[in-house]
């Protein structure tokens, strides 16, 4: 009997297998607690960035505001436990559509991270936040420069004495003789680094979104951005948390768009 000789190295084929060994034992399981919460449709987990700050995926042109596109699912477990299973490990920002239970228009939450603009920059966590005077600086900034859209709104930031980074909404909803009645909202990631003195806007910038739609639907939305969804890290161990949704949205706890 001829013996057949591989000439793979043992410790080649070994590695492998721990790697596909480890793939099972990774992945986690994710439970979402909403408590009494009313109407939620979806709960999703989304992994928009590699670990040297990335987009993983392009922004997707086709995006619809009503139907997000995520990289995982969660299955409702009864009493408003949603539970992702397998969930590959990582850092994930949490969406949840739901209704809002004051106007009954659509509702739609989801968390961030401030991934790093420039090269070999540090992630900062979403619930970083700055000094007033920056904060107030920065959006005055922000107010005076010229975007197509003709709401440009900052709607958190944070980070350190030398960059600041911040969420903007940009929304356009005046009529145009291009597409008369259709709008757009699109989000991103924008940074502000110190020099010589003052605060200056880098070029790059992250797309998180963009969106085209008719305007009357845009203005019947609530969509809203909590720091306590994002840089959610999923490991090899079950994890669980617990979020409220906003018994009354209107009041505007949360920065984002509501209805207008």
């Amino acid at each position: 009997m001829r013996v057949v000789q591989s000439s793979v190295p043992l410790s080649s084929i070994l590695y492998v297998l721990f790697l596909f060994g480890q793939t099972g034992v990774e992945a986690a399981e994710l439970t979402v607690d909403l408590g009494d919460a009313q109407g939620v449709t979806l709960v999703g987990a989304l992994r928009r960035w590699d670990q040297d700050g990335n987009p993983r995926r392009p922004v997707d042109s086709q995006a619809k505001i009503d139907a997000p596109r995520v990289d995982a699912t969660a299955a409702n477990a009864g009493n408003n436990r949603w539970v992702f299973q397998d969930l590959p490990p990582g850092k994930y920002d949490l969406l949840i559509m739901a209704q809002d239970p004051a106007t009954k228009n659509p509702l739609r939450i989801e968390g961030w991270q401030y991934a790093p603009v420039l090269e070999f920059d540090p992630f900062f966590p979403p619930d970083a936040t700055t000094d007033e005077a920056t904060r107030k600086l920065i959006a005055e900034q922000i107010g005076r420069s010229r975007q197509y859209e003709n709401k440009v709104l900052p709607l958190y930031m944070g980070g350190d004495k030398q960059a600041v980074r911040v969420l903007v909404m940009l929304v356009r909803d005046q009529a145009t003789s291009y597409q008369p009645g259709l709008g757009s909202i699109r989000h991103e990631i924008w940074q502000y680094t110190y020099h010589y003195g003052g605060w200056q806007k880098e070029k790059r910038t992250h797309v998180l979104d963009r969106i085209l739609l008719p305007v009357a639907e845009l203005r019947r939305w609530t969509w809203l951005w909590d720091a306590r969804l994002g840089g959610i890290e999923a490991g090899s161990s079950p994890l669980s948390i617990k979020y409220q949704l906003p018994k009354r949205p209107d009041e505007k706890k949360l920065k984002g768009l509501y209805p207008y």
